[in-house]
């Protein structure tokens, strides 16, 4: 296309209330409304340490103990979080049109904030900080335990004078069934997607006649190829965002400003 993007809404909203086949594709902008730190920018750190560094299969190889309080730290300040008006909208959304429509949301954040916020149809690209994936047997397992094990208490504050950490791995989560070490189930810097999930994500994508592209930057693959390749095959795809970003001009519609914002007007009648 790589024509100026509109930013019609009553346009939109016609388009949208023909489409039978609606997806969502939502990133950390959205949660960031929340109050959830962001990899990227300047938020991007934990400590001293760069929180995309700690997010690798080879980090937690070197030091589980550490990531583990990055990750206990994550998960209580995303369990504090409430979902946004911009979550609710897609939330009710679904509710209100979900009988007569196929509506799917796929997002990149691992913070629960979509479900909590009543979203059923939902895929969770990159894994959910609730959730445990033993390294010995598998198993994933759901856990909102807080702490989620007695030495992570009062741990992983962000204090960039704390270096390292010494908490004895034996004394890390480890599986019920099998006395594994557990690990965050979130798909890591340099791991790929799950199969079956990257599927059910690319099958909904093939389908939609509409997508919402909403705060995310476009630039982690493969959720950066989804809505490019719905606009080249002649998908209507609109984008809701604080600023723009390089896959922009490849769409129909741009909104810019926060999603807790252009969302509920978006998404309502």
């Amino acid at each position: 296309m790589a024509v100026r993007p509109s930013s019609d809404m009553a346009k939109f909203k016609e388009a949208l209330k023909a489409a039978k086949q609606v997806v969502i594709l939502s990133g950390a902008g959205i949660s960031a409304e929340s109050g959830i730190p962001t990899f990227r920018g300047a938020g991007g750190f934990w400590r001293k340490y760069q929180s995309s560094a700690l997010a690798t299969p080879e980090a937690f190889r070197e030091s589980p103990s550490l990531v583990w309080e990055f990750y206990h730290y994550r998960r209580e300040v995303a369990a504090k979080a409430q979902p946004n008006a911009g979550h609710l909208a897609i939330a009710n959304f679904e509710k209100k049109y979900g009988n007569e429509k196929t509506i799917t949301v796929i997002t990149q954040n691992v913070d629960g904030l979509h479900a909590r916020a009543g979203t059923k149809n939902l895929i969770e690209l990159h894994g959910n900080l609730y959730k445990t994936r033993c390294t010995k047997c598998k198993e994933v397992l759901v856990n909102t335990d807080s702490p989620i094990c007695e030495a992570l208490a009062n741990r992983g504050a962000p204090d960039a004078k704390v270096i390292g950490s010494d908490i004895p791995v034996k004394s890390l989560p480890h599986c019920k069934k099998c006395g594994g070490l557990l690990r965050p189930h979130i798909v890591w810097f340099g791991e790929g997607l799950d199969p079956n999930v990257l599927e059910n994500a690319e099958r909904a994508m093939s389908k939609c006649d509409i997508c919402l592209v909403v705060g995310t930057s476009s630039v982690v693959y493969p959720a950066a190829m989804f809505a490019p390749q719905a606009a080249a095959r002649g998908a209507t795809v609109a984008e809701f965002n604080l600023e723009t970003t390089p896959a922009t001009p490849d769409f129909h519609y741009y909104f810019e400003g926060p999603c807790g914002t252009t969302l509920p007007e978006a998404l309502s009648d």
